[in-house]
């Protein structure tokens, strides 16, 4: 009974992202972060096959991947200097401990 309420709110979810996604990019602010938020935070890899999927939500879909959900942000740069240190570092140790 409890994963059919589950199951019933996270479609009514999904709806209410279909929405919004269909009116993109007239969007105002609390819509468009509440629905990159379900995107980046919420939405499994069926939800958003789903929605690409969609013919009518085709365009919307590319314009909101293109502008905002494809872009590196703060974090990901972070992750991305703290791995290559971490390799040069690992290099470094290696050429120096080989000598």
């Amino acid at each position: 009974m409890e994963d059919n309420t589950r199951g019933a709110a996270l479609e009514q979810r999904r709806d209410r992202i279909t929405a919004l996604l269909a009116k993109y990019p007239g969007l105002d602010d609390d819509e468009l972060a509440d629905l990159l938020h379900w995107f980046k935070k919420e939405a499994s890899a069926l939800d958003v096959g789903l929605i690409s999927s969609d013919p009518n939500l085709r365009a919307p879909y590319e314009g909101l991947k293109k502008d905002h959900l494809d872009r590196l942000n703060g974090a990901d740069l972070f992750w991305m200097v703290m791995l290559i240190g971490g390799v040069f570092v690992a290099l470094a140790l290696l050429i120096w401990s080989s000598q």
